[in-house]
């Protein structure tokens, strides 16, 4: 029997109220994995939904920066564009000026994506860079303690797209993807076996072109190829979805707390 997906998606009406829920949500995130084993290892996402939340997070007048022991974070990234750091393009480069320049993080635990290397070398860079933090061994798998998702109006998360190479690997850790539909053709990314694999993975979406994609993904046929956000189903049954009223329109009504929950089975 398929193990069932308890999904929970908290929809806010204001973009603003929408990145202080995502803030803290990394707040308690990290806090708890550093009390749980000393250190917190978070992998983050590209595009504009997360630049407020990092904006927030590096804010001293802000709640969060405090709350956060810096010291015990290790930051990685669930993907990037083939670009070198300081392309505009770049989500490591986008992270460090709104993000990783203003907070008091070790440089030594921040692992980027090399995207200004061949992507094969890369992601083989990538990988053996993940092994070597987590300790891992033969086909052990990294568990992240905090993995952030976007999703694409494509359906697609991470740098898994529609009818790419990347949906058919089990096996590696990150791999280098051809993306014929994005300007940027290679992109290096997590694969979706350890995003599932973190303890702790949530998605955040904002925008009337998602609503629809964001439907489909979580109420409609399972077609993994054309809709890749279908493949995250975290093994510990847990996934949750901040949204915005826009990008929810096609999902059941929340309660008033704008909260709500799906059972899904696949």
């Amino acid at each position: 029997m398929p193990k069932p997906i308890h999904v929970e998606y908290r929809v806010f009406d204001e973009l603003d109220a929408l990145a202080h829920a995502t803030a803290q949500h990394f707040v308690e995130g990290i806090r708890a994995a550093a009390e749980a084993r000393g250190f917190a290892r978070i992998a983050i996402s590209g595009g504009g939904s997360p630049k407020p939340v990092f904006s927030l997070l590096a804010d001293a007048k802000a709640p969060y920066r405090a709350a956060i022991p810096w010291d015990r974070v290790w930051i990685f990234w669930v993907d990037e564009r083939c670009v070198p750091p300081e392309h505009p393009d770049s989500n490591y480069g986008v992270t460090k000026e709104l993000l990783l320049s203003k907070v008091p993080l070790p440089a030594e635990q921040v692992i980027r994506i090399e995207g200004e290397l061949e992507p094969e070398e890369a992601a083989a860079r990538y990988e053996s860079a993940i092994r070597g933090n987590f300790r891992l061994e033969g086909a052990e798998v990294p568990i992240f303690d905090v993995l952030h998702l976007g999703m694409g109006d494509d359906g697609h998360t991470a740098s898994l797209f529609p009818h790419t190479e990347a949906l058919h690997e089990r096996g590696r850790i990150a791999i280098a993807n051809h993306v014929p539909q994005q300007t940027q053709t290679w992109r290096v990314t997590l694969t979706w076996p350890v995003i599932n694999a973190a303890r702790d993975v949530f998605f955040l979406i904002d925008g009337a072109k998602k609503a629809d994609p964001l439907g489909r993904v979580l109420a409609g046929a399972y077609d993994p190829e054309t809709l890749p956000s279908q493949l995250i189903q975290p093994q510990n049954g847990r996934l949750l979805f901040y949204v915005d009223r826009a990008a929810a329109a096609h999902l059941p009504s929340p309660d008033a707390q704008g909260r709500g929950v799906l059972e899904i089975a696949r």
